[in-house]
């Protein structure tokens, strides 16, 4: 296992870009019988709602650049059935769009995930296997293999589906030290580091009179920096703000 695992991160860390790492991992998916990639991240699954956040990064591989803007834009991918299950499951499915097909996704295909069938049967996308994939302080991924024209069956083969796994998990791996800022940064509103540091204080406990010494700021600069980040995140008072900067995690350093 060690060293087929060092074999697959070879592949992966001889690439020096994003881009050139994920055309590797496609080449590897094609070799297991896939057509199309779908890979996805956001550092936070859900939005303060419970709703599944649009994923700060989305890269595709033989698949028209449309989806981006139905899942990004429009918000498909809130309603996708597989991130759905994605998002609450650290185990590998197959699934399908066909309704006389069980697969997991199976009772989630209503009327409220319609679009999202309607369009990816209209590509011939209705097959294939996702690989979820939680980090450690939040941050979710799913790889994504799709075969082309599969609407009567489903990968259930354990055997690919594990080495396809273990493919993902390495490529997860060695892709994330490639990301950009944008991609590690949840789609919320941006708050200036001064916001940010206000806030920081404010979790721990210290009054705006308090925070004022501490940054060497005015009391009423410190207020205006703590309204306008509230007003930004729609929180009604400094806690909720605390609280939903937290969720977000812009309180990170």
């Amino acid at each position: 296992m060690l060293d087929e695992i060092t074999t697959i991160r070879r592949r992966f860390t001889r690439h020096g870009t994003l881009d050139e790492c994920i055309d590797e991992a496609f080449t590897a998916l094609s070799g297991l019988g896939y057509d199309a990639l779908v890979y996805d991240y956001t550092p936070i699954p859900y939005d303060l709602d419970g709703a599944i956040m649009i994923p700060s990064m989305l890269k595709l591989r033989n698949i028209d650049d449309d989806m981006r803007d139905y899942w990004c834009d429009r918000g498909y991918f809130r309603i996708d059935p597989v991130q759905i299950v994605a998002a609450r499951s650290s185990t590998p499915f197959a699934w399908s769009y066909n309704k006389a097909i069980d697969t997991e996704i199976g009772a989630l295909l209503d009327e409220t995930t319609e679009p999202v069938a309607r369009y990816l049967r209209e590509r011939d996308l209705t097959s294939g296997v996702t690989i979820p994939i939680h980090m450690p302080r939040g941050g979710y991924a799913t790889v994504t293999g799709i075969r082309l024209g599969a609407d009567e069956m489903v990968d259930r083969d354990a055997g690919t589906i594990a080495r396809f796994s273990l493919l993902a998990h390495v490529f997860h791996d060695t892709a994330y030290a490639l990301y950009d800022r944008s991609a590690l940064s949840p789609l919320v509103p941006s708050l200036t580091e001064r916001e940010r540091e206000c806030l920081r204080h404010s979790a721990h406990g210290l009054s705006a009179k308090e925070i004022s010494r501490v940054i060497g700021r005015s009391i009423p600069t410190v207020v205006m920096h703590l309204t306008a980040a509230a007003r930004k995140l729609g929180a009604r008072n400094r806690t909720q703000a605390v609280v939903r900067a937290a969720h977000f995690r812009l309180l990170d350093n």
